[in-house]
């Protein structure tokens, strides 16, 4: 009981591609669309060191480029009637109901899930559960003390686009390292429990014998 199962042979060990949804968010985690996970790097790192580093105010950069974007297609237009020449290639600015129902359906997934880990928390009572909250927010609230959100984005940025690299390329050998730390940490979370059931207060014998 509590015995950790090691891992999967290489034949069966699913790959970092398929845990990441095998789509193009996992090609470009795993750098196998260059262009697009280079760019990805590039915009948030220039972004950092506008909005963190050069003290660039996020709303002064958005209206100056809505206006210098809106500038060009103006001039571009009118030169265009009086050239004769092809008006700007603009697609329909729209948003259409299959994506507000795709952004819906992913949304209500998360939605429910917090939802669901709230109330066993608060009616199940879940012990484990309420302490693997509170070590998560714990964690989250000291980074938010040492750097801005925007620091905290940009590192989760560079984090993901080199962790799962890392871990497609290196993975037999990380699996066998984290069963290790997870029999540890599983130790150390019986002995907390433990612990901790021992100083709740149980019923006496004169409550059970009322009950």
């Amino acid at each position: 009981m509590g015995e950790t199962t090691p891992p999967p042979p290489p034949s069966r060990r699913i790959s970092v591609h398929q845990l990441l949804g095998g789509g193009s968010v996992a090609d470009v985690l795993l750098w196998r669309r260059w262009g697009a996970s280079l760019t990805l790097l590039i915009v948030s790192s220039t972004s950092w060191y506008l909005f963190e580093r050069a003290g660039y105010n996020f709303l002064t950069f958005m209206a100056n480029v809505l206006f210098l974007l809106v500038l060009i297609l103006f001039l571009w237009a009118k030169s265009a009637s009086l050239l004769n020449r092809p008006l700007p290639p603009i697609p329909d600015l729209e948003i259409t109901e299959e994506t507000v129902d795709r952004v819906s359906q992913v949304v209500q997934v998360y939605v429910n899930h917090v939802l669901a880990v709230g109330c066993d928390i608060a009616i199940g009572r879940n012990l484990k559960v309420f302490l693997q909250i509170s070590f998560v927010s714990w964690i989250v609230s000291y980074v938010g003390s040492l750097c801005s959100f925007l620091t905290f984005a940009y590192a989760g940025i560079l984090l993901s686009l080199s962790i799962p690299v890392v871990y497609d390329k290196f993975q037999h050998q990380i699996d066998e390292k984290l069963v290790v730390a997870q029999r540890i940490l599983e130790a150390q979370q019986r002995k907390i429990d433990e612990t901790l059931l021992k100083k709740l207060p149980r019923p006496s014998q004169k409550e059970k014998k009322v009950q």
